[in-house]
């Protein structure tokens, strides 16, 4: 089946029965507002049980009638806009297609798909279209009939307007809004007509709902701000493992750095924690982050490796260099990938994910946390920072290079957690704490840069090797050694300076107070 995507941006508004649908061709750009287009629609909506994808905000249906009849999956929206997904109808009308149940894999997990709720629409459409004939926007005026299929027997009837930008400006949905207002219309109470059918059936979702402030939480105990960052974390983490399912760029990386934040954070915050309640989600966290490593590392040294061998004068390019960067990397590249898909498919992964939901709904607390904010975090960054300060000494005392790289990088280790601690607790100290991750983040980086060029080092040695014993001209991989070295040099004067810069700098005195 060929299945479609499209960004959907929309507003939906509560009206009664008497509310007119106004005139709307005297608005700013739009020139004719179209006859009326009647449909009957019907649609089935699939969820768990227990409501797994109403309660993020996601709904799936089989919709027959109108123009899109079809498979859809809608997104959780963000603001005006959701992403949609489309499937023709196809034959099945009780089992999800894969390709719309794989997005959303991390939210059902191994549960069961179900029809939950019909819906049945007369719908009034009416196109807005500008001078040049273009469409602007749907107005929709639609009168519903729901009815629960799964769980306690019901229905309910009402009517609403949608307004859908087709490819008109985002600015109409206001103007177009301004005037529903003036004639009776509200802004909906919900967001799908799904939402509506369900009512009060629809779970609460663990944790807080969108972004504290600062203002509450710098008057907050260091509990709250605990649960709010790990609430917005691990919904990071569903949002990239869509991404990755959908396979759009940038995933892999942004998946794994999400494991890694939530993994820093139950280290960070451990003594709000009752002891040992953490321990098993952050060795699972660490596993997810290893199972995306192969792919991740594959790509960056990949993208490194050719940038540096397209710098190189052509006569210095002996042999296939190329050929055996883009074979070798691009199948590590590829197994990683599939390495990654196989992991976020298992059940470990579905108990892992099953385990953050049990640690935001009941997050095990020590009485201490309990305490202010703006007491007990900085003792928390005073811990990070004494980890940090640590493992710096640990590189000017190692004599070995091996074990001069592996100092640099576990004091890359501690950077980044320092940094992810700072972050967090930017909702409570502002701007002290900006720049403290700011800082950190410049000694992360440099570190960073050094074990890049470790890694890629390694990497050259053992196929310049390779090159070598199967007749090929090694000279070039062991010319691309040497840059890494000098690469490596700099990074460690880069994190030299940084480190010094870090340790100069007042920020860090509001911790230590």
């Amino acid at each position: 089946m060929v299945s479609s995507r499209h960004d959907e941006v929309e507003r939906k508004y509560d009206v009664g029965p008497a509310v007119k649908l106004p005139t709307l061709t005297d608005l700013d750009g739009v020139s004719t507002m179209g006859q009326a287009v009647e449909h009957d629609l019907e649609a089935v909506y699939f969820d768990t049980a227990d409501l797994r994808l109403a309660r993020h905000g996601t709904t799936l249906r089989r919709r027959t009638g109108g123009e899109d009849a079809g498979w859809h999956l809608k997104l959780a929206k963000q603001g005006d806009s959701r992403i949609e997904l489309h499937l023709p109808l196809g034959r099945a009308t009780k089992t999800v297609p894969t390709r719309l149940l794989t997005p959303v894999r991390s939210l059902v997990r191994d549960h069961r798909l179900v029809p939950i709720v019909r819906v049945r629409t007369r719908r009034l459409e009416h196109l807005l279209v500008d001078a040049d004939g273009g469409a602007l926007a749907q107005v929709c005026d639609d009168q519903v009939h729901a009815e629960r299929l799964d769980g306690p027997p019901g229905s309910r009837q009402w009517r609403e307007r949608e307004v859908e930008l087709v490819d008109g400006p985002r600015t109409l949905l206001d103007v177009v809004e301004e005037r529903l207002l003036e004639v009776g219309a509200t802004p909906a109470s919900v967001d799908s007509k799904l939402a509506r059918s369900l009512g009060d059936a629809v779970p609460t979702p663990s944790g807080p709902v969108g972004k504290p402030s600062r203002k509450r939480l710098s008057r907050a105990g260091a509990a709250t701000v605990l649960r709010a960052h790990l609430a917005q974390q691990v919904a990071e983490l569903h949002h990239q493992d869509t991404r990755l399912r959908m396979d759009e760029p940038g995933s892999v990386h942004k998946l794994r750095i999400a494991a890694r934040r939530l993994r820093s954070t139950l280290k960070t915050y451990k003594p709000l924690l009752e002891p040992g309640s953490a321990d098993a989600v952050a060795e699972e966290l660490r596993w997810l982050g290893q199972c995306l490593a192969q792919a991740r590392d594959a790509q960056v040294l990949r993208e490194h490796l050719r940038e540096l061998v397209g710098g190189e004068p052509p006569e210095l390019v002996l042999g296939p260099v190329r050929a055996r960067i883009d074979d070798q990397l691009g199948a590590d590249y590829r197994a990683g990938c599939e390495q990654a898909l196989a992991a976020l498919d298992s059940d470990r992964y579905f108990r892992l994910l099953d385990a953050l939901d049990e640690m935001l709904a009941t997050t095990p607390l020590t009485a201490e946390a309990d305490a202010p904010a703006t007491t007990l975090l900085p003792r928390l960054l005073r811990r990070d920072t004494k980890r940090l300060r640590r493992a710096v000494g640990q590189v000017a005392a190692s004599e070995d290079p091996q074990q001069h790289d592996a100092a640099l990088h576990e004091a890359r280790k501690k950077a980044k957690r320092l940094r992810y601690a700072a972050e967090s607790m930017v909702p409570v100290f502002g701007k002290r704490a900006k720049a403290l991750a700011a800082a950190t983040k410049d000694v992360q980086q440099a570190l960073g840069r050094h074990q890049d060029a470790v890694v890629a080092r390694t990497w050259l040695w053992k196929h310049g090797v390779q090159a070598h014993l199967s007749g090929d001209n090694g000279f070039t991989f062991g010319r691309l050694h040497a840059l890494e070295q000098a690469r490596a040099e700099r990074a460690e004067r880069d994190f030299e300076a940084a480190w010094e810069a870090l340790r100069a700098k007042k920020v860090q005195r509001w911790i230590r107070s």
